[in-house]
Parts: structure tokens; C-alpha cells; sequence
């Protein structure tokens, strides 16, 4: 039988990998996972209520695009976050943004750009969707380091102009995952004019931009509409999972330019898994209430000053401005990442990915091998025992 080759190249996911290399040994302590982005803050309060409300809901097909009301909830917020007005026509509820991410390179990715293959431009490291969306329409992955030397976020500028040309997508995260870098005003500008000039698409994933610890995120909406840019170069995915404490509700959305809006959504009319009806009440009460972010970011803001305090004066360490995840150098002395992981496994118990499974080889350079990713999603205090023995142990 044959199948197809164009995800032969594809590593083992991040998860499953780091099974394989560490579950075979005994952990040395307690286990405690600090790997998936899995916020273990309370959920809003409402939730259940509303749920039990809606549960005939259940009993019908849900609307595609999206309720009014929850489209309306959402045009509602990006007004108040941003300052931008969006029609509900631009708007469209995905059923987890990861889906979004990878139906609308399919969307709209060109087959051909100036007669060549298209390219589709990555941050090294980044969210492994965006590589299997690219490699989905035959388009070849350009993966663009984001380390220390470009403050983390990927310098898309800095690419040569006949590869610029065959671009038809590029993929940012801001605050990035893993690194929790901010794409500040200028470099948004500096995008939107690099998408102007070269005709390709931006797809910002800000699934992260309300969990920061000095300032709201500049958002790529609100810099398109300050300089005028076309609606069109714009495709913006935002997600309940990490704002307000729901991965499961697989809630999210997407904002998009009138034409490339009709593109996702007919493609989403034949292939799309809409979200059910209750959950979209859900999600409505969400995009409509603040209180319950603020006391979750709050609680991420002090699990990372505890962090700066853990770590002061540690050589590279850095305090992210967004997201919820530190990206830890490893000490030359135990080697890349997976060494790490091994060893804070088998001396302590703690679970934690090397930044290698984040990123690809690119000219016999992987630019995760130096860390760890570590998320801070439990408890405070378990948290913070967490950071000590993991301080002790690679730092010591």
C-alpha cells in the first residue's frame, strides 16, 4: 500500500518523544509535570451554570460560523482590547485554534507564487502546527531563527528578496511560545510593510496575549488599522485556553480580511467540526467578562517574579514578557536540552521538554538544543518548589 510522503520528515510530537526518553527510567522523586500548556487555574464560575442551561443544545446541529451572539461577544472584545472595529462577517469561532491555524494555510495559501513553489516562512522554535500546515499544500517550510541574537521573535527582514517573493504565508506568535517573546509596534509595522512589499499573508497567532507581566501585548489588528495596511494581509487566531483557563472548551477565533473570510469559511462549510451549541454560550460569557482573566493573570505575575527571584543572577536567564512558560538555558556542563530533561527526571522527578523538540535542524543547528521549556501552570507554591528543586539541579 502506499502512502503519502510529505509528512515522512515529521519527528515524533513533542509529548510522545519525550515518553520515549524518559518513562523507560525511575524518577527521582515525586513526578511533576511542567511540560503541556495546560492552565490548572480556576475556570470561570459561570461555566457550569451555563452549561446546564443549554444542555438541549446538545440535541442540534451548532452553527458553522458561529452564534450572533457569540460572534458579537467577540467583535465586542476585540474593540475593547484593541480599539478596532470588526464586523461579525470577518469574524469566524474555530473549534481550537490549532485548527484554524492549519485550515487556513490550506485556505489560503497560493498553489504557486510567481510561478514557484510558495514558501511559508516559521519561527525556529515554534508551534509544530504551522510545519505541518505548510508541508499540507506543498509548500516548503522556511524555518527563521528566533534565539538571543533577534530577542527571541524570528527577522523575517533579514531573508533575501527572491525568497521573500515566493512567500505566501508567515506564521508569528506574539507572545511567542516557547520563549514569550513580544512583537512590539515597530516590529508588527515592519511586518505589515515586508507583507506589502512582497504580497504575502501574516498569520499571528496571539493565543497568549492576555497573560503578561508589565503591559497588554501590542496586537497586530490594532497596528494594521494605525497604519492603514490591507484588511487582507491580516489573519489573527485568538483562543479561550489560555485566557480564560479552558483548553477543553476548544474555543477560539479567527479575524481576517472580507476575502480571505470567505475562503476559511467555505472551506470550513465542508470540512469544518463546528463547536457545539452549549459551548458556544460558554465561550460567549468568556469574551464578555474580564474579572476572571485579571485574577488569572495576576496569578501568573507572581508565580514569575518568583521565578526572577529564583533565578537572579543565573547567566541567561530571562523573565518573559507574556505567555506562561520560561525558556531555561541548560549549563554547558550537562549538554543540550534532552540532557537536561534526563536529568532533572531522574534526580528529582520533574518533567520538562527540551527546546530541541520545539525546533528543526536547520544548516546542522537546532536553535532550541540549549534549553528547557517549563510551564507555569500549577499552583503557586507547588510552583515555586518546583523552580527550587530545578534550580538546584541544573544550576547548583
Amino acid at each position: 500500500m502506499a502512502f503519502p510522503e510529505r509528512f515522512s520528515s515529521l519527528p515524533d510530537y513533542a509529548f510522545p518523544r519525550l515518553r520515549k526518553l524518559i518513562d523507560h527510567l525511575p524518577p527521582g522523586g515525586e513526578p511533576i509535570a511542567m511540560t503541556i500548556g495546560e492552565p490548572r487555574h480556576a475556570m470561570p464560575d459561570f461555566v457550569g451554570q451555563i452549561l446546564a442551561a443549554n444542555l438541549g443544545g446538545f440535541a442540534v446541529y451548532p452553527p458553522n460560523d458561529g452564534t450572533p451572539g457569540l460572534l458579537s461577544a467577540i467583535s465586542d472584545w476585540v474593540k475593547r482590547r484593541y480599539g478596532v472595529t470588526l464586523g461579525t462577517d470577518r469574524l469566524m469561532v474555530l473549534n481550537g485554534t490549532r485548527e484554524g491555524l492549519y485550515n487556513a494555510c490550506i485556505a489560503l495559501c497560493p498553489e504557486t507564487k510567481n510561478g514557484k513553489q510558495p514558501a511559508v516562512l516559521l519561527p525556529n522554535p515554534f508551534y509544530q502546527v504551522y510545519a505541518v500546515a505548510a508541508l499540507t499544500v506543498g509548500a516548503e517550510p522556511v524555518y527563521v531563527p528566533a534565539g538571543a541574537a533577534t530577542d527571541f521573535l524570528p527577522d523575517y527582514a533579514s531573508l533575501p528578496a527572491d525568497l521573500l517573493d515566493r512567500v505566501g504565508v508567515a506564521y508569528i506568535c506574539s507572545p511567542a511560545n516557547p520563549q514569550g517573546a513580544v512583537a512590539s509596534r515597530e516590529y508588527w509595522k515592519t511586518l505589515l510593510a515586508l507583507a506589502e512589499k512582497h504580497d504575502f499573508q501574516i498569520f499571528a497567532d496571539e493565543c497568549y496575549s492576555e497573560i503578561w507581566r508589565s503591559a497588554p501585548p501590542v496586537g497586530i489588528l490594532e497596528v494594521a488599522a494605525e497604519i492603514g495596511a490591507d484588511p487582507e494581509r491580516v489573519v489573527t487566531f485568538q483562543s479561550l485556553s489560555k485566557r480564560s483557563n479552558l483548553p477543553g472548551l476548544r474555543s477560539g477565533f479567527v479575524a481576517a480580511g472580507p476575502r480571505s473570510m470567505e475562503r476559511l469559511r467555505q472551506l470550513r462549510a465542508f470540512a469544518g467540526a463546528p463547536l457545539p451549541l452549549p459551548l458556544q454560550h460558554v465561550a460567549e460569557a468568556a469574551w464578555r467578562d474580564e474579572a476572571h482573566v485579571d485574577a488569572s493573570r495576576l496569578l501568573y505575575q507572581q508565580k514569575f517574579d518568583d521565578a526572577e527571584r529564583i533565578f537572579a543572577g543565573m547567566q541567561g536567564y530571562r523573565t518573559p514578557e507574556g505567555g506562561f512558560f520560561l525558556w531555561l538555558p541548560v549549563p554547558d556542563s550537562i549538554g543540550d536540552g534532552a540532557a537536561a530533561a534526563v536529568k532533572l527526571w531522574t534526580e528529582t522527578g520533574l518533567r520538562v521538554i527540551p527546546g530541541g523538540y520545539f525546533s528543526r535542524d536547520v544548516d546542522g543547528h537546532n536553535p532550541g538544543d540549549p534549553y528547557v521549556r517549563v510551564a507555569l501552570v500549577a499552583p503557586r507554591d507547588e510552583t515555586e518548589r518546583s523552580l527550587l528543586k530545578l534550580r538546584d539541579c541544573l544550576y547548583g
